[in-house]
C-alpha cells in the first residue's frame, strides 16, 4: 500500500507541477480541464502506447514523455469534433507515416489541423517540450533506480499526467473553461 501511496502522491505533484508550468506560458488558467470520456481513452491507449514508448525512452526521453501530450490533444480534440465517431478510433491512428517516431507532428497536423511551424503549433511544440523537461526534473530527483519496477510505474503515471495536460490545453485552445454556475439562476 505504500508503494501505491508513493505512485499517487508523485502523479499528483506531477500533475500539479505540470500545470503550474502551462498556466506560466498561457496554455492553461490554473485548472485542469477534463472529461471521463477523455480520461477513459487513456485506460484503453496506455498498454499501447507504453509499448511504444518504453522502447524510446533512454535515447529519446523528452519524446517518450511528450507524446503522451500530443495523444492527450489529439482525444480531446476528437471528442470535441465527433465522440460518437472517434470513441473507439485504435491508437494506431493517431501514428504517422513514420508511426511513434512522427507522431507529433502527425497530430498536429492532421488532427489539430494546424500548420507545423505555425505560431500555434510552435507555442504546443515549446509548451510541451518544456513539459517533458520538467517531469525528467522531477522523476530524477527521486532518484529512482533506472529499469526498475519502480521506473517503470512512475514512468507510466507521468505519461497519464502528460496526457491529462495535453487534453487539458487542447479543450482550452477550443475555448473550454470552467465556470462557476449560478445557482440561483438555474432554478
Amino acid at each position: 500500500m505504500e508503494e501505491k501511496e508513493f505512485y499517487n502522491q508523485f502523479e499528483e505533484k506531477m500533475q500539479m507541477e505540470l500545470l503550474k508550468l502551462c498556466t506560466s506560458k498561457g496554455r492553461l488558467e490554473g485548472t485542469l480541464l477534463s472529461s471521463e470520456d477523455i480520461d477513459e481513452r487513456w485506460k484503453e491507449y496506455a498498454p499501447h502506447y507504453m509499448a511504444d514508448a518504453v522502447s524510446q525512452l533512454n535515447d529519446y526521453p523528452a519524446a517518450a514523455m511528450a507524446w503522451a501530450g500530443y495523444v492527450g490533444m489529439a482525444v480531446a480534440n476528437r471528442w470535441d469534433e465527433d465522440w460518437a465517431s472517434y470513441a473507439t478510433e485504435p491508437y494506431e491512428k493517431l501514428h504517422g507515416k513514420e508511426g511513434f517516431d512522427d507522431m507529433d507532428e502527425h497530430i498536429v497536423q492532421e488532427i489539430l489541423g494546424l500548420t507545423l511551424g505555425s505560431d500555434e503549433a510552435q507555442a504546443i511544440e515549446d509548451t510541451m517540450r518544456s513539459c517533458a523537461h520538467l517531469a525528467i526534473t522531477l522523476i530524477r530527483r527521486e532518484q529512482i533506480e533506472a529499469q526498475s519496477t519502480k521506473a517503470f510505474y512512475v514512468f507510466a503515471r507521468t505519461t497519464r499526467a502528460m496526457f491529462r495536460i495535453g487534453a487539458a490545453m487542447e479543450l482550452k485552445r477550443l475555448g473550454y473553461r470552467f465556470e462557476k454556475a449560478n445557482l440561483a439562476e438555474v432554478n
